[in-house]
């Protein structure tokens, strides 16, 4: 598989495969391609040459409102854009996940995951109240709302210090099996390689 902006590659990965409940730490310089990687797998950049197949669908061949969708049920995401609607409250950004693709909301299931993340007691809070480590974990919340088949996430520890960084990755690995989603993180913060023995290092092309 071969992605990148304007036609021209910047990443390419052959023959790569992750297993349900899979897990798979991207590492290298910045420019290097990690997140490119990740919007392709996402769908939100097209595939120059190549196939990316997520639970069984080449996600290259869906039309964009098709991709969407299968985005919103399948793929949970956690970027280092929070993308939180800004007059709504954490509960109301969480259901609005729920609402845009036609699902009904799990609330139990919701409340929970609040809860396991530590951030239950500011759901009525909007984005700008809450502290940078809350709002990363409500993208969390929202990225494993519909038990995705696969998470991924753009360096979700750049923001942290060493004890949240700990607690963030433990949280993030926990959820996806609580889901058994797939796991792909792309970072350069060498705190996380402790927590991955599957690793792809990307190096920047001159």
């Amino acid at each position: 598989m071969t992605a990148g902006y304007d036609g021209k590659p910047v990443v390419a990965l052959d023959n790569f495969f992750l297993p349900e409940r899979g897990h798979c730490l991207v590492t290298g310089s910045s420019g290097g391609g990690k997140t490119t990687l990740l919007y392709a797998i996402a769908g939100l950049l097209p595939v120059i040459e190549g196939k990316i197949i997520v639970d069984r669908v080449d996600i290259a061949l869906l039309r964009e409102n098709e991709m969407d969708y299968f985005r919103g049920v399948n793929i949970g995401m956690i970027f280092q854009t929070l993308q939180l609607m800004p007059s709504l409250n954490v509960m109301e950004n969480l259901l609005l996940a729920s609402y845009v693709v036609g699902m009904p909301p799990n609330r139990e299931y919701l409340e929970h995951i609040l809860n396991r993340l530590g951030i239950y007691e500011v759901r009525e809070s909007l984005p700008r109240q809450l502290s940078r480590g809350q709002a990363q974990r409500v993208t969390i919340a929202r990225a494993v709302l519909h038990y995705p088949k696969l998470i991924i996430a753009d360096e979700p520890t750049s923001s942290l210090d060493d004890r949240n960084c700990e607690s963030v990755i433990s949280i993030i690995k926990d959820l996806a099996a609580e889901t058994s989603a797939a796991l792909m993180i792309a970072t350069h913060d060498s705190r996380v390689k402790a927590h991955f023995s599957n690793i792809i290092h990307f190096e920047q092309t001159p």
